[in-house]
């Protein structure tokens, strides 16, 4: 006997080699298929994320980025960009993205048509993992010096990540190691950064660490118990977990104001923001929150109560699970009426609450 046909299809990013887009329609016919997308790829000629170009919207064609991911050794982005919209006006999907940022690209665009409903649904974290500690301990633990100031940077291949501007990064750090602190006292900077190998470079006062990639959650946790600050420099982002699992460790962040990022950090509340590329103005922001304990401490506690309310990974998990049981429900009670009906107008949207 042939298996059960499954309830539903959930298929999270496309791209990589090992899918057939021509086969979405029939998919799509045959059981309801959620689409979870990580990037913008499915909206596009080719790229996962188009950074300032809006040829995605109209067609793409003329390709600025052809090298971002997934690469294109000639232009067909503009020949792609209608295959993809040609595929998509015979489907019917269910889309979930981590952001309003990347839901409001989906709504504009050639996706679009073929949505019969969407949920924005943010990244969660095990918060039994990522919580506050104590920062005297985990720095025992780690081998990290007691007095030291300490900021942290995580990312898969940091330096070579084409999603993260790590020369924004190090150009911050290295003008908060100049800058000293407040009292023009010199104060002993490690900056770690994780994800990445490499050597081990001193100055006067200031360390740069690479710790490489870490598998194990609890061990990460403890990287960001035992740092003062994170910091998060991007190009591009969408619900970026490393910041999430910072803030739930009650480690506030100053990120660049990109994509979904804005989401999840509360500006001035749980961390700062800051404009993309703006090597002055992290330093700037990171030196003031080093150098006012009583205020990185406060916006630590609140980075720690936004992550209990927004981003709990069961809480996650149930909204899945919840808006899925809805899907199959309905697509039971409709029947025939929904066989070949081509996409409901009955669009409906869930965003996850604003800071």
């Amino acid at each position: 006997l042939p298996p059960l046909p499954p309830d539903v299809l959930i298929a999270h990013n496309l791209h990589g080699n090992y899918f057939d887009l021509r086969y979405l329609p029939k998919l799509t016919q045959r059981v309801p298929t959620v689409l979870v997308l990580h990037d913008a790829w499915l909206l596009a000629g080719h790229c996962a994320h188009s950074f300032d170009c809006q040829r995605w919207r109209h067609g793409c064609g003329q390709c600025p980025y052809l090298n971002v991911p997934v690469r294109l050794a000639r232009d067909g982005s503009a020949e792609n960009w209608k295959r993809k919209q040609a595929i998509y006006a015979q489907s019917q999907l269910y889309v979930v993205t981590p952001s309003r940022w990347l839901m409001d690209k989906v709504q504009a665009s050639m996706l679009m048509p073929a949505v019969v409903e969407s949920r924005v649904i943010a990244n969660g974290v095990d918060l039994s993992i990522f919580r506050p500690g104590d920062k005297s301990q985990a720095r025992a633990q780690l081998g990290i010096d007691p007095e030291s100031r300490v900021v942290m940077f995580v990312a898969a291949a940091a330096r070579t990540n084409p999603w993260k501007d790590y020369a924004t990064l190090l150009e911050a750090v290295a003008l908060m190691a100049k800058s000293g602190g407040a009292d023009g006292q010199d104060q002993r900077l490690l900056f770690l950064t994780l994800g990445d190998n490499g050597a081990v470079e001193r100055g006067h006062n200031f360390e740069f660490r690479p710790v490489g990639y870490i598998n194990d959650p609890r061990q990460l946790a403890l990287y960001y118990q035992a740092a003062d600050l994170y910091l998060h420099a991007a190009k591009a982002d969408t619900c970026p977990l490393t910041v999430i699992e910072a803030q739930a460790c009650g480690t506030p962040a100053v990120a660049t104001a990109v994509g979904g990022i804005p989401e999840v950090l509360q500006d001035g509340v749980t961390g700062v923001l800051t404009p993309p590329g703006d090597a002055a103005a992290m330093a700037c922001a990171a030196r003031q929150l080093l150098d006012q304990a009583t205020r990185r401490t406060a916006m630590g506690h609140r980075a720690a109560e936004l992550a209990r309310r927004q981003f709990d990974a069961a809480a996650q998990a149930t909204a899945y699970l919840d808006w899925i049981d809805e899907i199959v429900a309905s697509r039971l009670s409709a029947g025939s009426r929904r066989s070949g009906s081509g996409a409901s107008a009955n669009q409906t949207f869930h965003q996850m609450p604003k800071p």
